[in-house]
Order: structure tokens, then C-alpha cells, then sequence
């Protein structure tokens, strides 16, 4: 997606849980950033050529045993660099700061006090509040620093070398909780970067237009095309690309939800002069998920599964040899990547097998959610599909805990009908990222017209996100609650009772499985 010419920062991931968010912070702003290892090496970035480096929090100190540590050649690079609370201790740690364990550490909201002029801090009050998370302190800046800030438990709450244009911060202006963060960012990447906002929509699409013809060349492409926006996102502009010599290819496993693919096949025609083939292939899914259990093995069956038919369809193309998928940032990194551990193996990254025909085309890989929905307004897609909640890829199989079959399909479709009318019906469709239900293959006592059940549970969980990276519980009234689980118990049989999810991500998942 980004060309090698874009202005781009990295962040170097220390364990960050606010890791994706400095990037999309940096995205927001305009500026293309990835996040790489914490391992990097100063030869590696080099090859990357990024205006600066931004250096993200940790959960360590850097006393530890096991401490975090960088390639100390980076520092000598010339690249203006930005640590963030433990990025911060690293970059005085490494230069010759002092760091201490302090008796007083500072966990939330914080009142940082200015120590004169700066850059990072031009412009802003001379009081104001910071969101903080440690418990090591910056008391003594690094030779050639200057102090520019402190707050009652940290005298170096922010220090810059602006002849080494070196800064870093205690706390984290990433994070809504910091009013002011963006604004400090900004400064960091306009004023000590130099950097140019030439990270638009548009500039996404051109560049993404461009990028994929100069892969396929005049070859023939095929689109693997779920009726969600990032699979619809990825097929226009590849239609902008290669024009009629793509064709997209709508799988219906039997793990959609009740006539979602007559829906996606409607919709994707009304507004698209695509060619289209609808493969009904839910047999040969549901064959092949028997007896599974595995989270992880459900998603790799899936996965290659998907392949071996986008495959055979291919074959029946001349000269298709690309694949599109509406791979997005977060599969990437949920996935298990260098930089970072796998959460779990999403069917179009980690489920892939090794041996495909087909060479991929995923041109939405560097995007988050938010960004992908954005360039699909830009390229004139209906709202239906911009804002579509999304649904996973292996659909309803990783939403039924335990073995996948037809009884626990019919249950599960039946119930996620009523939650999408219940939540239509509030007017919520909007404010809820995802509303859905979970079906685990256990059973629970119940009572019904004074005789005894025995039923499967509905688990029933709402998130509000923006990129899925993280993600939060909605506050459903309790009226939506009453009657969605009043309609499950009494219209679904099969299902005695109904719970409500209120876990966060993290440290759950938005998903069960």
C-alpha cells in the first residue's frame, strides 16, 4: 500500500497495549505508520527510509532481566525520535538519563505542569491533564536534553534534544484521556519530523489503484467477495485497476447468517458492473468441519477450504492467477506476526496453505477499519455495505463453541435474527460496532410450562470499536436486553437461556473463537 517515496513513521512496538493506537494517532494525522518489532535493527529500519521513529510503551522496566531493549544504532541514525512512557525511560536509559523506581507511581489522569517554551508543548496550557501508567521514572534527562515538563510524582515528565530531535513523554498522548495528546503528536511529526500529510483517502486509493496494476499486470484476477466492505472495498478498486478483466467470486459456506447470501448477491449487483458468480459450496464446508472443535483448526479448514474453491473457479478463467482478499491491519497482527504474538489465526492470513496457486492481492493490508470505510465513502459505495457490521470470515463456525453442525446452525441463525431486529428496532445499528449471538455446545436446566428443559445458552455480545484493535462493551438498555432475551427463549427452540457479555478487548477478544 505505501510506496516507498510516502512519508512514513515507524513505532517500534515495546508490548504496548496502545501500540496500534499511536498508529492510527499517526494516521490521523496524515502521516503513513507502521509498527515494526521491538528487535528491528538499525540497518533494517534504514532500508524502510521513515521520517522518524516513534518508540511505544511497555509493560517492563528497563532494569529487568528480560528488559526491553533497542539496536542502540538506531539512536545514532539522525531520525528524529518520540518515546512514549516506557519509550520514554528506553530513550534516557540508552543515553545516559537516570531512571529510578519511584514510591509514588501514577496510574490515570494527571496534571503535567509546562517548564517553558518547547516545541512539543507550543501552544498548549501550561496545566493540563495527561493520562499516565507507571510506576519507573525519568528524573534525570540524558546530556543535551531539556527538561520541558514535570508532574508531582515524574520530574521528567517530557524532556527534547531538538538539535538530535529526540523527544519523549511519560505519559501517553495517544489515548483520548490526554485532551491534548493529538495536538503534541502533530508537533512531533510536523515541526521535529517534517513531515508532509500525504496520507489521504484519496492518496490511498491512487496509490492502492496503482500498486495493483503494477502486480497483475494484464493477467486475469478473481475476488474473493464475502459482502462485507473490506471484501467490497478490495473488489472496486481492483475493478478500478483492471477493469473487466476482474471477477469476483461470492462463496456461500452455510456459515452465513438466515439469507445473507441472496442479500450480498442482490446488493453487490444493484450497484456493481462486476462480473459475479455465486458458488454454493455449504456441503462441502460442513463436511469437512465434522468432528472439529479447534478454534484454530476450524479457521485452517475454513481457510484452505475457501482457497481450493477460489482455485477450481480460477481454473475455469483463463490466465486468473491473483486472488484479491479484503485483508485488513488487524488480521495481520491478530494473526501472529513478528511483531506480534498470535491471538488467533484469521482464515485469510494464518489459515492459508502453503500450497497456493494463486499469487494474492491485497491492497486493504495496510488499512484499519476506520481507514477502510472512509476510502469505501470515497469510492461512492452504498451505505448498506459501508457500514455493515462486520461478520468474520468463517462466519457462524466460530461463533458456536465446539463441533459445527446443521441443528446448531438453524439455532444460532434463528437467534442472531432477533438480536439484528432488536438492535435495528433501538435505533442502535450505528452506535453498536457488533451485536451477535454465541452458541457453546453446552447444555443448561431450564423450565418451561412447569416441565424441565434441557438447552443450549445464548451468549449474547455487543462492542463499540472503531479499528477493532480494541474494543468495549455497549451499555445496551436494559429494555433491548428484556426483549431480545424474552423473543430468543420463547421463538428459538433449542435455547432456555440468555447471557450478557461484558468483557472489554482486551483482554477478551471481540470474538469467542
Amino acid at each position: 500500500m505505501a510506496p516507498a517515496d510516502l512519508d512514513r513513521v515507524l513505532v517500534i512496538d515495546f508490548g504496548a497495549q496502545y501500540a496500534q493506537l499511536i498508529a492510527r494517532r499517526v494516521r490521523e494525522a496524515h502521516v503513513f505508520s507502521e509498527i515494526v518489532p521491538r528487535d528491528i535493527t538499525a540497518a533494517e529500519i534504514a532500508a524502510r527510509a521513515p521520517i522518524g521513529i516513534i518508540l511505544s510503551g511497555g509493560p517492563a522496566s528497563v532494569y529487568a532481566d528480560d528488559a526491553y531493549v533497542i539496536d542502540g544504532a538506531i539512536l545514532e541514525l539522525g531520525l528524529p525520535v518520540l518515546g512514549i512512557c516506557y519509550g520514554h525511560q528506553v530513550l534516557a536509559h540508552s543515553l545516559g538519563g537516570d531512571v529510578v523506581r519511584t514510591e509514588n507511581a501514577e496510574f490515570g489522569r494527571t496534571e503535567l505542569r509546562s517548564l517553558g517554551d518547547s516545541t512539543l508543548l507550543e501552544g498548549l496550557p501550561e496545566r493540563q491533564a495527561v493520562w499516565m501508567s507507571h510506576r519507573d521514572a525519568v528524573v534525570k534527562a540524558p546530556p543535551g536534553f531539556r527538561v520541558i515538563a514535570a508532574t508531582e510524582a515524574s520530574p521528567v515528565a517530557a524532556m527534547e534534544d531538538l538539535e538530535r530531535r529526540l523527544c519523549g513523554v511519560q505519559f501517553h498522548p495517544e489515548v483520548g484521556h490526554t485532551p491534548r495528546g493529538q495536538d503534541m503528536l502533530k508537533r512531533f511529526l510536523y515541526d521535529v519530523c517534517g513531515a508532509r500529510p500525504t496520507w489521504t483517502h484519496l492518496g490511498i486509493i491512487e496509490q492502492a489503484v496503482g500498486s495493483i496494476r503494477e502486480q497483475v499486470g494484464d493477467a486475469r484476477v478473481i475476488c474473493g467477495l464475502s459482502g462485507g466492505v473490506d471484501s467490497a472495498v478490495a473488489a472496486v478498486l481492483v475493478h478500478r485497476a483492471v477493469g473487466d478483466r476482474l471477477t469476483c467470486v461470492f462463496v456461500d459456506h452455510g456459515l452465513l447468517r438466515a439469507g445473507e447470501g441472496e442479500q450480498v448477491e442482490a446488493a453487490f449487483r444493484e450497484h456493481h458492473d462486476i462480473d459475479l458468480i455465486h458458488v454454493r459450496a455449504a456441503d462441502r464446508f460442513l463436511d469437512a468441519l465434522v468432528g472439529v472443535t479447534d478454534p484454530e483448526e476450524k479457521r485452517i479448514i475454513i481457510g484452505e477450504t475457501f482457497i481450493r474453491v477460489f482455485e477450481e473457479e480460477a481454473d475455469k478463467i483463463a490466465d486468473a492467477r491473483f486472488l484479491v482478499q479484503g485483508t485488513l491491519y488487524p488480521d495481520v497482527i491478530e494473526s501472529g506476526t513478528r511483531d506480534a504474538a498470535r491471538i488467533k489465526s484469521h482464515h485469510n492470513v494464518g489459515g492459508l496453505p502453503e500450497d497456493m496457486d494463486m499469487e494474492l492481492v491485497e491492497p486493504l493490508r495496510d488499512l484499519f477499519k476506520d481507514e477502510v470505510r472512509a476510502v469505501g465513502e470515497e469510492l461512492g459505495l452504498p451505505e448498506a455495505i459501508v457500514w455493515r457490521q462486520p461478520f468474520p470470515g468463517p462466519g457462524l463456525a466460530v461463533r458456536i463453541i465446539g463441533e459445527v453442525t446443521r441443528e446448531r446452525l438453524e439455532i444460532l441463525r434463528s437467534a442472531d435474527t432477533i438480536i439484528t431486529e432488536e438492535i435495528r428496532r433501538a435505533g442502535l445499528e450505528r452506535e453498536v460496532w457488533q451485536a451477535f449471538g454465541v452458541l457453546p455446545a453446552i447444555r443448561s436446566v431450564g423450565v418451561q410450562g412447569d416441565e424441565r428443559t434441557y438447552a443450549y445458552p445464548l451468549i449474547l455480545r455487543a462492542v463499540s470499536s472503531e479499528d477493532a484493535m480494541t474494543a468495549d462493551w455497549v451499555r445496551l438498555p436494559y429494555e433491548v436486553l428484556e426483549r431480545i432475551s424474552s423473543r430468543v427463549i420463547n421463538e428459538v427452540p433449542g435455547i432456555n437461556r440468555v447471557a450478557y457479555d461484558v468483557s472489554s478487548k482486551p483482554p477478551a477478544t471481540i470474538e469467542w473463537e
